[in-house]
């Protein structure tokens, strides 16, 4: 099998050293705007040659996009356009309403399958692609009865191949839930990075005392605002209401300390601890 990825950073280039491994393709294209990362991708072997975006398509049996959730959306009914009844499509956004809305009225939407898979780190580029990435995580297909059941049993086939579980979940559904999984963590993260920038001047004294818990919870604001405005971007309704529900929660913390009600700070953790025997089970 051949197969195209429009977009060969971290996903895009994890996904195709897992495809490699497993042997499942024997020719990958790269299609991506940056043209170091397609040079980087063929130094590392990700991807076997650079394509435009028509001779890719057109060489391939299936196409993954694997670039910020805009311009996933806004591709894919190009990409759409170019392939034939027997191609498939699928892309990896983790926000799939806007996207599955995109192809909705196509006339090849059934080609389509849209898929997430429940992993990401901090980092970017090729150089960051691992291909065991993905294995024992959550594959979410969205809207599955949308399209074709070769395109189905093809991205199954991908995502069992990338050792991950598979979940159907309806697009909305599942814009909600990343929200309250994914993308608070990282407006969290984000906020937090910049409490501590603005409050700690000396960057000599948050190097020497940060701790792998302060470390840990900061990670994910080194991931890059290319990727994650167009997230919130697309998914502003659901993270405004975790959003407001986490300011909330921050907001008893706050009073517990100012009226300095420690039994109800204590309260307000032991309820937090719970989520320590929903994470263990996994």
């Amino acid at each position: 099998m051949k197969i195209s990825i429009i977009g060969v950073g971290l996903i895009g280039g994890s996904i195709a050293l897992k495809l490699k491994e497993k042997k499942l393709v024997n020719f990958i294209y790269g299609i991506d705007n940056n043209k170091d990362n397609l040079k980087e991708a063929i130094a590392l072997n990700i991807i076997d040659e650079e394509a435009d975006l028509e001779n890719g398509i057109k060489n391939s049996d299936l196409v993954i996009i694997a670039i910020p959730v805009d311009a996933a959306r806004n591709i894919l009914p190009k990409v759409l356009d170019l392939i034939s009844e027997s191609q498939t499509v699928m892309d990896v956004g983790s926000t799939k309403s806007g996207i599955v809305n995109s192809a909705k009225n196509h006339p090849k939407r059934s080609r389509f399958v849209a898929f997430h898979p429940m992993w990401g780190t901090e980092n970017n580029g090729p150089k960051s692609a691992v291909a065991e990435s993905f294995s024992g995580k959550a594959g979410v297909i969205c809207n599955h009865e949308e399209s074709a059941n070769d395109a189905l049993e093809l991205a199954k086939n991908i995502i069992e191949s990338l050792d991950m579980h598979l979940i159907y979940m309806n697009a909305e559904s599942h814009d909600v839930h990343t929200a309250y999984i994914s993308h608070i963590s990282h407006i969290t993260s984000y906020a937090l990075a910049n409490t501590v920038l603005e409050k700690e001047k000396e960057e000599e004294t948050i190097f020497q005392l940060a701790s792998s818990g302060f470390s840990s919870t900061v990670r994910l604001a080194k991931s890059h605002p290319e990727m994650w405005v167009p997230i919130f971007k697309q998914n502003k309704e659901n993270v405004l209401d975790v959003l407001n529900e986490h300011i909330s929660q921050l907001r008893k913390f706050k009073s517990a300390l100012e009226k300095e009600n420690f039994e109800y700070l204590a309260e307000l953790i032991e309820n937090a601890n719970k989520i320590r025997g929903i994470l263990d089970k996994n």
